[in-house]
Order: structure tokens, then sequence, then C-alpha cells
């Protein structure tokens, strides 16, 4: 399950990534460090969410 996981995070991290870079630069946070707090938190948020969706999989087995 932890390979899935990973393998997952790859799509979900760079998604929720984009997603608060592009919810940042809409809320006039156009500066560095902003944008890439917003990257970092996406990616870090994705860990738990992976997981889950991980073991939601392998519960339909």
């Amino acid at each position: 399950m932890l390979r899935l996981s990973l393998i997952l995070h790859l799509f979900i991290g760079s998604t929720l990534a984009g997603s608060a870079v592009i919810a940042a630069l809409l809320i006039g946070q156009d500066t560095l460090r902003p944008i890439l707090i917003a990257a970092a938190l996406g990616f870090i948020a994705a860990f738990p969410v992976s997981y889950i969706v991980a073991r939601k999989l392998y519960e339909l087995r």
C-alpha cells in the first residue's frame, strides 16, 4: 500500500500544490515567498490524502 500511496502522491501532490499556487496568485500574493509556501502546503497536504485514497483503493479489492 505504501508504494501505491507514493505513486498517487506524485499526481495528487502536484495537483494540490498547483491549485494552492493558483489560489495564492488569485488573492494577490505574487511574490516568491507566498508562492513557495502555497506550493509546500499543497505538497504536504497531499501525503494524508494519498494515503486515504490508497487505503480506499485497497478496500475495493
